[in-house]
């Protein structure tokens, strides 16, 4: 199996097939996606499946630009930056069940994260940010980098950090 991700297409793509196993991020896609790209809230890609249905959503995530306030951060990550912190928004991420515990939601997120740096590229961004929705979705954003926010279920990972472990300049 290869995936490739491509933006939402909800007149092409079937979204009904995706079972992340958490009720919420299934029906956000379902029923907000398109309205969101409509108003220009947030930007949704799908991840499908090279070698199976074109228009099968296996998987997906939804980018947002964002902000963070320096002074709600702790000192060691706020530090140099300015009192109001460009970030980019992992607001949604999500992947089939059928694909789960074989790699694949690192994949995805990697995914995501390529796409970031190309966007930041164009516009400043010091960090991705991402709220958790359990300690489990934690674990995984901290298992591929990311800080959490003391006393939260917010976690952060640097840009510049990210382009270095993907090795992109």
């Amino acid at each position: 199996m290869t995936f490739h991700s491509e933006p939402l297409d909800p007149a092409r793509h079937n979204l009904e097939v995706l079972d992340s196993g958490e009720p919420s991020l299934d029906e956000w896609l379902r029923v907000q996606a398109k309205g969101s790209e409509a108003r220009r809230v947030g930007r949704t890609f799908v991840w499908i499946d090279d070698d199976g249905d074109p228009t099968e959503a296996l998987g997906y995530y939804t980018l947002v630009g964002h902000r963070l306030v320096r002074d709600e951060l702790p000192k060691a990550i706020g530090r140099g930056s300015p009192v109001e912190i460009p970030t980019v928004l992992i607001a949604k991420l999500a992947l089939d069940q059928r694909l789960q515990g074989q790699g694949h939601g690192g994949v995805l997120l990697v995914d995501a994260l390529h796409r970031v740096l190309v966007a930041t590229e164009q516009v400043a961004a010091r960090f991705v940010v991402v709220d958790a929705l359990s300690e489990k979705a934690a674990d995984f954003y901290v298992h591929h980098g990311f800080r959490r926010i003391p006393e939260t279920m917010r976690l952060v990972q640097k840009v510049s950090d990210i382009a270095a472990a993907l090795e992109v300049n």
